[in-house]
């Protein structure tokens, strides 16, 4: 899931605190490389994580991945998390705590385009490799800062979106009404995912209502309750991710109309994976954040060995139905098909 914030003073206030998380972030990493490029002199990486809230089970399986690739490298690796998925400034208070230590790269999910920009700079003038991961820092900003990341990880949120739009054409050939259940208002991550279902979509279904139900759970379930009630001929919701999805669902189920009126997510999570299974949810794109955790530990540990690495990598993303969940769900959290690392072959 992702959810990211940006609105309004809600967005200047976590420019605020991500300014402070920045901070924090300046201090990852063991033989540092500028905010681009390793330091080259062959040095092993010490890493300083700052991520979303894990009171969110797609942020849980970041911080395994994280700590996974970090083991198996034998990488000294510290990971910190926002209270909660939209603490702003708990997370920038994160980053601050860990900004004097002493890190050479800083991997960073931050939770709103803006709230790290100025932590960042800091990270940055001290020689420090930032590698961003799944939400991206805002790009104008980071530049104007002189905090742009080395490298991104993440999902590409507009093609999850579209593949969702696209199953849920092929689910309801004959057209009909849908509706739309995504995570904060002016969320970018959520944005984008909104957009690309759009496109998916075709011609043949019709959006009638978009609402912004914050991530949560259950903000989306009396969201979805409210829109069925207005729209009595639904036929299927988008949800931006599978927490909310699995909100929706329930209001579909107290309905009486499983099966009836479709539920496609994103995100991935094994609850989700199981309601697919089970036929609570119709289909979720299932993007891997232990993958996306995986690879930012193995971009530190690159650029700690002075290997120049790429500006952007997407990360694996596969649509799970029925017919696959099964194998998804053995697999999570990890993919169930083979994807590109190319990270993997810096190191070898």
């Amino acid at each position: 899931m992702r959810g990211t914030t940006r609105f309004g003073r809600q967005a200047r206030a976590a420019l605020v605190g991500v300014a402070a998380g920045a901070l924090a972030l300046t201090a990852c990493g063991s033989g540092g490389s500028s905010g681009g490029s390793g330091s080259g002199d062959g040095g092993t990486a010490k890493i300083a994580a700052v991520i979303k809230g894990l009171d969110n089970p797609f942020f849980q399986s970041m911080e395994q991945g994280i700590k996974a690739e970090a083991k198996t490298a034998g990488v000294d690796t510290t990971v910190q998390a926002a209270t909660s998925i939209t603490d702003t400034t708990g997370q920038a208070d994160k980053l601050s705590g860990l900004a004097g230590q002493d890190f050479n790269c800083y991997l960073v999910n931050p939770i709103s385009g803006t709230n790290l920009v100025q932590g960042l700079a800091k990270v940055a003038a001290a020689k420090k490799t930032i590698v961003n991961i799944d939400s991206p820092v805002d790009a104008k900003a980071a530049e104007a800062a002189g905090a742009k990341p080395a490298t991104y990880i993440g999902t590409d949120n507009v093609a999850a979106g579209e593949t969702a739009g696209k199953r849920m054409a092929e689910l309801l050939p004959g057209g009909g009404n849908v509706a739309v259940i995504g995570g904060i208002a002016g969320d970018v991550t959520s944005g984008a995912r909104v957009e690309g279902f759009g496109k998916g979509i075709g011609s043949g279904l019709k959006v009638v209502q978009t609402v912004a139900a914050d991530w949560d759970r259950q903000t989306a379930l009396t969201a979805a309750t409210d829109v069925l009630r207005a729209h009595p001929d639904l036929k299927g919701f988008f949800v931006a991710n599978d927490d909310m999805g699995l909100g929706v669902a329930r209001a579909v189920a107290n309905a009486k109309k499983t099966g009836q009126v479709k539920v496609i997510s994103v995100d991935g999570v094994k609850d989700a994976l199981e309601a697919v299974r089970t036929g609570t949810l119709d289909a979720t794109v299932a993007q891997y954040p232990y993958a996306i955790g995986l690879m930012g530990v193995e971009a530190c540990t690159a650029a700690a060995q002075g290997k120049t690495l790429p500006a952007k990598v997407a990360a694996p993303v596969e649509l799970v139905t029925k017919e696959n969940a099964a194998k998804a769900l053995a697999a999570t959290p990890k993919p169930f098909g083979s994807y590109d690392d190319p990270f993997k072959a810096l190191l070898k």
